[in-house]
């Protein structure tokens, strides 16, 4: 089980896929990421900081940030979209809450989670308590992204399936291995950062049946924790060396299986960057539910006609968006709304849209949901487990839709729109860009932090972002 040291980015007396997870971050430099990995970068950091923008004018981003201010520890990271200063940890868990609290944040398919409302609130806070330049950061996010995401591949699509919310358990490790990186951790101390980040994991998604706020904080509690995992690391204090493949590690614990065999092979650094592969939403609900948006979409003309929809579903996503939520076909808040895939179908064919303006609305009680839960009870889900079998890893879509003539059309959705193989224009990325910052920033300060993020001028520094970035 255990084997000898090669070198000095490598621990020792541990199993071999927690060796690869240390010495991939050991060993990655900025000039390892390639064109694929340069353009997730990219599209991450605009989508987030737009995101943290926009929603910390949400009512419970209000909350959070009550909350972190009461907790009085002083620092130099910047709470996105003000001018509050705070401990890097503080204003990691608030910037990473705002940046996954409105459903609308970056998807990383494989693995069913929100990598970016981690990586990017740690990098930058880190970066900025600490003056690190762009490439730094880059370099560190880089880090936790792939950690984060290529343990989450091994897991999935187990940990979905089992009732855990993907993001909530993954973000320990992804913001542990940013700090590890930016704060320069030997191998080592690396290693129990990330082995004591597996002692703060947790987060069910409970909260698509009966709601809660909670949801909203999972990305900066992981993130918190993770920093915090790092900061005891760096304080001597240890964790279990086989944290992920021990008998009673991360695997066997959580999903009751191994990670598979070869699974150290997944951190060499000659492997795809998972960062390349970043999914931008169009529409501001549950991932799960946006190949059924784009597939009924072309309906809404002849709603009127329409009798039912089938919806063939993969039995993990069923889980999050379907008949196991308790209130899938009447939601009673934000959360069921975001998390029903009866009532997002429902939005499109009523011409409603699935985006920001919408759930704005609904927010504010301008919606007549006598009217969507009427289209709603028209959708039946049956899984298909041939789903998860033919495309493992997508979040496909297969709708049929019946007339009340009699007549039906079948559609089928392999790649939603914002995915790598069928992506968002310039245009709409940065139509949503500014949808979500020009209320709180105003047009021309919108406008400049957009052509700063296009330009990544390695030059800057973390600080000088969030600065861009206040209100």
């Amino acid at each position: 089980m255990t084997t000898t040291s090669q070198d000095a980015s490598t621990p020792s007396q541990c199993p071999p896929l927690e060796q690869a997870a240390v010495r991939f971050i050991q060993d990655l430099r900025y000039e390892h990421l390639d064109d694929g990995a340069h353009a997730g970068v990219s599209r991450l950091m605009r989508d987030q900081l737009a995101l943290q923008i926009g929603t910390s004018q949400m009512p419970w981003s209000h909350q959070v940030l009550a909350f972190a201010k009461a907790q009085q520890r002083p620092g130099r990271s910047h709470v996105a979209a003000s001018q509050i200063t705070m401990s890097a940890a503080d204003a990691a868990f608030v910037n990473g809450a705002y940046g996954h609290g409105f459903e609308y944040d970056d998807a990383h398919g494989v693995s069913a989670s929100h990598p970016g409302s981690c990586v990017i609130p740690a990098a930058l806070a880190i970066g900025e308590d600490l003056g690190a330049s762009l490439e730094e950061v880059i370099t560190a996010m880089v880090a936790g992204y792939e950690v984060y995401t290529r343990i989450g591949v091994l897991a999935a699509p187990d940990l979905l399936k089992r009732g855990f919310h993907p993001h909530a358990v993954l973000s320990t490790f992804g913001a542990a291995a940013v700090a590890a990186k930016l704060r320069k951790f030997d191998a080592e101390t690396t290693l129990h950062a990330l082995s004591i980040a597996l002692s703060h994991a947790a987060g069910t998604t409970e909260y698509t049946s009966t709601g809660g706020s909670i949801k909203r904080v999972h990305a900066g509690i992981g993130t918190r924790n993770g920093m915090v995992a790092a900061d005891m690391a760096q304080a001597g204090i240890t964790g279990p060396r086989a944290f992920l493949s021990g008998h009673k590690g991360f695997f066997r614990t959580f999903l009751q299986r191994g990670p598979g065999e070869q699974a150290e092979a997944r951190f060499g650094l000659d492997q795809p960057f998972e960062i390349g592969t970043v999914w931008l939403k169009a529409y501001c609900a549950c991932y799960c539910t946006h190949a059924y948006i784009d597939a009924v979409r072309r309906f809404a003309k002849r709603s009127a006609d329409i009798v039912e929809v089938r919806a063939g579903i993969h039995p993990a996503f069923d889980v999050v968006v379907g008949t196991a939520n308790a209130n899938a076909y009447e939601p009673k808040n934000i959360e069921h709304v975001q998390f029903s895939l009866p009532t997002q179908i429902a939005f499109a064919l009523l011409g409603k849209g699935n985006g920001y303006r919408v759930h704005r609305d609904y927010l504010s009680g301008k919606i007549d949901m006598a009217l969507v839960i009427d289209m709603a009870r028209k959708v039946k889900i049956a899984t298909a487990p041939e789903l998860e079998q033919r495309y493992p890893g997508k979040f496909v879509a297969d709708v049929t839709v019946v007339f009340r003539d009699g007549a039906s059309e079948h559609v089928f959705v392999e790649d939603p729109i914002g995915t790598v193989a069928n992506p968002m224009s310039q245009q709409e990325q940065d139509a949503k860009f500014m949808e979500l910052t020009v209320d709180v920033l105003g047009t021309e300060r919108a406008k400049t932090l957009l052509a700063t993020l296009w330009k990544m001028d390695l030059r800057i520094t973390a600080a000088d972002l969030m600065g861009m970035s206040a209100a």
